[in-house]
């Protein structure tokens, strides 16, 4: 099943948001189909870096278990590619942090909207890449949810250039969870 398929009431239909320029290009959530995205995506989770932190590293069945779950959902996640100038280099999930286990742990409000952020190639980390697309995708999510008042994030804290590029994009540290 697609994303594009569940992706309505609770996300505000994330398929239908429109590209946002950046300073670093034209970028656009497009939601994961995993017969187009799987091995992509699968070769990110098996990159070291990425590996130790979301702890997806194996066969494309790993990665395509941990997507469908999403898929065949209820719509509280949604997982997208994040395409920069037409070229697929980042993975997003974008959710209903509120509806989440998260939500146990910090003072969540209705509609409030989580994201996870992967930046695929080597290439693309450790320039600002990150965190301009993390100001992007929260600027989306607050444009397209109205609802939505708060975009917040749990990156792990011994990832420290997620950590950096979440503060650069605009976060702010509340807690740490052990989650």
């Amino acid at each position: 099943m697609d994303a594009e398929i569940l992706d309505g009431d609770l996300l505000d239909s994330v398929a239908s948001w429109n590209p946002a320029p950046t300073p670093v290009g034209v970028f656009q959530l497009v939601p994961v189909r995993l017969e187009r995205d799987l091995p992509l995506i699968t070769r990110w989770m098996n990159d070291p870096a990425v590996a130790a932190f979301w702890e997806l590293a194996g066969p494309e069945s790993a990665t395509a278990e941990h997507i469908s779950a999403q898929l065949e959902g209820d719509g509280r996640s949604v997982p997208c590619l994040g395409v920069l100038d037409n070229t697929p280099m980042s993975y997003f999930e974008i959710y209903r942090a509120d509806l989440d286990p998260l939500a146990r742990h910090y003072p969540a409000r209705p509609h409030d909207t989580g994201i996870h952020l992967l930046v695929g190639g080597v290439t693309d980390r450790g320039r600002g890449v990150g965190s301009t697309l993390l100001r992007a995708v929260a600027d989306l999510v607050l444009d397209h949810r109205p609802r939505c008042t708060r975009v917040v994030a749990e990156p792990d804290i011994r990832n420290t250039p997620s950590v950096s590029a979440f503060l650069t994009g605009g976060f702010r540290f509340a807690a740490e969870v052990d989650l």
